[in-house]
């Protein structure tokens, strides 16, 4: 399947802009906070109003296109067939509620399973990432350098902060051989932080729209993201997700393998 990756880029950026501005609005009025699967995991009316309007404009340019979404049971797949766009429309909710800053929206575009572009915006901030296999690496309309490839111990670690409390997988041991833990809360803004070369990898368990846009931003400089094993991401599973610069993420592999 043959993608404009310009027009998807043009397309992918208005529409969060209109996003932006459309939560920055919604903030202005009482939140209508609900629980999900526990106290911690939360979903608002702005999360179902932006993802009801991130897939009405991806239908709308797309109508092909298969979406899998954070929100309700209608945005689901159950394969990578296609063209697929995976979103989170507030990835971060609780940041989000509590902090009313540090979360993002997530577009991850795959064509039969293969990561095509990533775009992850920082709402607050109003800084977007975008990056894939064949798109550079820029945040809004600025070319960013390639993130450092360093080693471990030269590098801030983002990292689950129950993984991180428990050592499972002996995340605090990797956190402490790292120049220090970073707990944000966002793992988009995880995967920002990388990109920027503000860290050096992340490790934390990610549902498929925590993960989709990341993982097709790092195609654009090298990023490695796998399972603690080494195997490959199922993308449409979740579970523990390893994202680091190479250097790093051989030493987190042996260390979590020791």
């Amino acid at each position: 399947m043959k993608i404009d990756l310009a027009q998807l880029d043009l397309n992918i950026r208005q529409w969060l802009a209109a996003s932006r501005q459309q939560i920055l609005l919604a903030m202005q009025s009482p939140l209508t906070v609900n629980t999900k699967s526990s106290r911690k995991d939360l979903v608002t009316n702005v999360d179902r109003m932006n993802q009801q309007f991130l897939v009405t404009q991806i239908l709308a340019a797309y109508p092909d296109a298969h979406i899998e979404g954070e929100e309700g049971h209608e945005a689901k797949i159950d394969r990578l067939k296609g063209l697929v766009f995976i979103i989170d429309p507030i990835d971060g909710t609780m940041n989000f509620v509590k902090q009313k800053a540090n979360f993002a929206v997530m577009i991850g575009v795959y064509c039969d399973g293969t990561p095509v572009y990533g775009a992850i915006l920082d709402v607050w901030r109003n800084e977007l990432i975008v990056g894939g296999p064949d798109v550079p690496l820029m945040m809004n309309d600025q070319r960013l350098n390639q993130p450092e490839d360093a080693p471990l111990a030269d590098g801030l670690l983002g990292v689950n902060g129950p993984m991180l409390i428990n050592n499972r997988l002996h995340v605090a041991e990797i956190a402490l051989a790292s120049s220090g833990p970073r707990l944000l809360g966002s793992a988009g803004i995880e995967f920002k932080s990388v990109a920027l070369g503000q860290q050096v990898g992340y490790i934390s368990y990610l549902q498929p729209w925590d993960v989709a846009a990341g993982v097709a931003i790092g195609a654009a400089f090298g990023l490695k993201v796998t399972r603690p094993n080494g195997d490959a991401l199922a993308l449409l599973e979740p579970g523990v997700v390893v994202a680091a610069m190479p250097q790093a993420h051989a030493q987190i592999m042996e260390m979590m393998n020791a």
